[in-house]
C-alpha cells in the first residue's frame, strides 16, 4: 500500500485534501483515487488557507457594512459551512468521550464514535465559540482577520503530529471514515512545515510582537493534549485531530492577544 501511495499524484492527494477537509464541490471536478484521502494530512494547513482565508475575507469585507461583532458571527458561520462542522463535531465528540468515559478507553472510544451529542460536548462548543467569538472581538478587524489566516494552517499543522507521535486507536475498519492517515515522510513533513509557518513568519515580521509567546503557547498545549489521548487512548482518532486543531486555533489567537498587550 506504501508504493502505491508513493505512486499517487501530489494534486490528487492536494485534491482530496480539500475535498474532505471543505464542503465545497470540488469533488464536481476531480475524483482522486480513494488511497489519496490516506494522505489529506499532508495538505491540512494548506486547506487552512482556503477555509481561514474565506473566514477572515468575510470578516473584514463584513465590518465595513455592518457592526464589528455581527460580521464576526456572520465569519464564524461562513466557517461552518464551508468546513461542515467537521472539527467541531470531533471537539463534541472528543469532550463527550473524555468527559463521560473517565479512563476506560474502550468506553472512550464507544462515546466518541456515538453520533449522539452529550452535556459535556454541547457545553464544551458554546465555550469554544463564545471564547472564539470574544477572542476575535476583542481585535481590530484588520488584526483579526489576519490572526485568523496566521492561526488556521499553523493548528492543523501542529495538530498534523498527533498522525506521527502515536498510531490510531481502533482498527481502520472501525474508523468513520473507514480509512486511516498514513504517516508522512520527511518530504511530506517539510511541506506541512512550510504551509503552516510561511504565514506565521509573515506575520510576526510584518506585526514584530513577541513571537516566541504566539509560536511555543500552542505548541505546549498540543503537547498536554497529546499527553491527555496516549494516557487515556495510546492513539488517536480523528474525532482527537478536529478538537486538537480547534483548541490549539483558539489558543493561537489568544496568545497573538496577549502578545499585543
Amino acid at each position: 500500500m506504501q508504493v502505491e501511495l508513493n505512486n499517487i499524484r501530489w494534486y490528487d492527494r492536494l485534491w482530496a485534501a480539500l475535498i474532505f477537509f471543505t464542503r465545497l464541490p470540488f469533488y464536481r471536478l476531480h475524483q482522486p483515487p480513494v488511497e489519496s484521502y490516506q494522505a489529506v494530512v499532508e495538505y491540512w494547513p494548506l486547506t487552512g488557507w482556503l477555509t481561514g482565508g474565506l473566514m477572515a475575507a468575510t470578516l473584514w469585507v463584513a465590518s465595513m457594512y455592518l457592526p464589528y461583532m455581527m460580521a464576526i458571527l456572520l465569519a464564524i458561520i461562513v466557517r461552518l459551512l464551508v468546513t461542515g462542522a467537521l472539527h467541531e463535531d470531533g471537539l463534541a465528540d472528543f469532550l463527550d468521550g473524555f468527559g463521560g468515559g473517565g479512563s476506560d478507553r474502550e468506553r472512550i472510544l464507544s462515546i466518541m464514535k456515538d453520533s449522539h451529542i452529550g452535556t459535556f460536548g454541547v457545553l464544551g462548543l458554546i465555550l469554544y465559540e463564545m471564547l472564539l467569538f470574544v477572542t476575535l472581538c476583542s481585535m481590530t478587524p484588520r488584526m483579526a482577520a489576519l490572526s485568523i489566516l496566521v492561526a488556521t494552517p499553523y493548528a492543523r499543522m501542529l495538530t498534523a503530529q498527533l498522525v506521527m507521535m502515536m498510531p490510531y486507536a481502533r482498527r481502520e475498519e472501525e474508523a468513520k471514515a473507514k480509512m486511516i492517515y498514513r504517516k508522512m515522510d520527511w518530504r511530506a513533513g517539510i511541506g506541512l512545515a512550510i504551509q503552516g509557518l510561511l504565514p506565521m513568519v509573515a506575520f510576526l515580521w510584518w506585526t514584530g510582537i513577541d513571537w516566541e509567546m504566539v509560536i511555543f503557547i500552542p505548541c505546549i498545549v498540543m503537547y498536554f493534549l497529546y499527553l491527555l489521548i496516549w494516557n487515556r487512548l495510546r492513539g488517536y482518532t480523528g474525532d482527537c485531530c478536529g478538537a486538537v486543531c480547534l483548541i490549539v486555533e483558539l489558543t493561537t489567537l489568544l496568545a497573538i492577544c496577549v502578545a499585543r498587550v
